[in-house]
């Protein structure tokens, strides 16, 4: 019985070895693993094109978050004009508002030391401990700049009322209205004033370096070659420095030089008033007008008694409002100085930063409206 048992267990031991040397009881070996060829990469099923994230600066309208604090200047064209001191009231509203704890510095030139004194500001304000500094430009591209070494330095750049005409060190530029868009009111209001007759008109500006006027008298000179203005002669563009006896002087010389002179169109609050006072006083209200851009709070008896019948301006309250609430999103880190940026402005609304169409470079932020003033409703 032994015996038998050895010989089953012998011969069941032979068939196992026969099996395994013909392979038919192993398990494969797995193929060894390649990476794919260049020429045919591993590519995820074709899908639709995803949406693009949007950078925060365009994620939607930005809402400031209040209370950060953050120093800033307020750099007018010069002291001493109502309509610069009634943007600073606007910035002081939004500081108010937005609950800065930090300073609101208001501070320019006098008239007569205006583009040095304005370099001179830009250049120590990042030694001031300013963090932002928002400028109406009297100093053409001459700022540019001490406003470049200012962004290197840190500060935040925001220019209004008055851009950089190149924007070198400029973030962002907040424009009352639109540049072109104040030739044609000028033009129009011209119009209005001298009738199908037309006439002789001379322009009295503020200084030969003032960005924003010098844009103006362009497109001015622009939109008077359009046909309907064709009986409207410009004969001369004289600069009164924004000084009111400078610009007092300049309007009688006009007189004096243009016999047929029927209008003095002065794109400045300080030309305005000294053209009509001027006017007034040499008794030629009947003769020549006076029209432009003028504080209703100033020109209210010169519209009542005829020497300025029309004229134009914005709110500067609202332009301070809309400036200062536009530096401190940028100067927080909250919103970018990027095209197509949102952002939400208090009380004025929603804005949007875009390309400024008036010059080669910049970025602007457009506020408007125009009001026309008369006897009607300049009280």
């Amino acid at each position: 019985m032994k015996l038998t048992v050895f010989r089953i267990v012998a011969v069941l031991t032979v068939l196992s070895m026969l099996l395994t040397a013909c392979g038919g009881g192993a398990t494969p070996a797995p193929a060894p693993t390649q990476a794919p060829a260049a020429a045919e990469p591993t590519q995820a099923p074709a899908a639709p094109e995803p949406t693009a994230v949007p950078a925060p600066a365009t994620a939607g309208v930005v809402e400031a978050v209040p209370g950060q604090s953050v120093d800033m200047i307020l750099l007018p064209k010069f002291m001493g004009n109502l309509v610069f001191d009634e943007a600073n009231q606007g910035a002081e509203e939004a500081m108010k508002e937005l609950q800065n704890p930090g300073k609101l510095n208001y501070v320019g030139p006098t008239a007569d030391n205006s583009v040095a004194g304005q370099i001179e500001i830009v250049t120590n304000a990042p030694t001031q401990g300013a963090k932002a500094i928002m400028i109406s430009n009297n100093s053409g591209d001459q700022l540019g700049p001490s406003a470049e070494a200012a962004r290197n330095a840190g500060l935040t750049v925001v220019t209004w009322d008055s851009p950089i005409p190149s924007a070198q060190g400029e973030q962002v530029f907040v424009a009352q209205v639109d540049f072109k868009e104040t030739g044609v009111v000028m033009a129009d209001m011209a119009l209005d004033i001298l009738g199908a007759d037309g006439g002789q008109l001379a322009i009295l500006s503020a200084s030969p370096d003032a960005a924003n006027q010098n844009a103006w008298i362009e497109a001015m000179k622009e939109a008077l070659k359009d046909p309907k203005y064709a009986k409207l002669e410009l004969v001369d563009v004289v600069y009164g420095n924004d000084q009111s006896e400078e610009s007092y002087k300049q309007a009688l010389a006009l007189v004096d030089k243009y016999p047929d002179l029927k209008l003095i169109m002065a794109p400045t609050t300080i030309g305005i008033v000294a053209a009509a006072k001027a006017m007034q006083d040499e008794k030629l209200c009947d003769q020549i007008k006076v029209s432009g851009l003028g504080l209703p709070s100033e020109m209210v008896s010169y519209t009542k008694n005829g020497c300025a019948p029309e004229f134009a301006l914005w709110s500067f309250v609202d332009l301070g409002y809309l400036t200062y609430y536009l530096t401190y999103l940028l100067a927080t880190g909250q919103l970018e100085a990027t095209e197509g940026a949102q952002f939400k402005a208090g009380r004025m609304g929603d804005y949007t930063i875009t390309k400024d169409p008036t010059r080669e470079q910049g970025l602007r932020v457009l506020m408007g409206p125009f009001t026309k003033y008369n006897k009607d409703n300049v009280e």
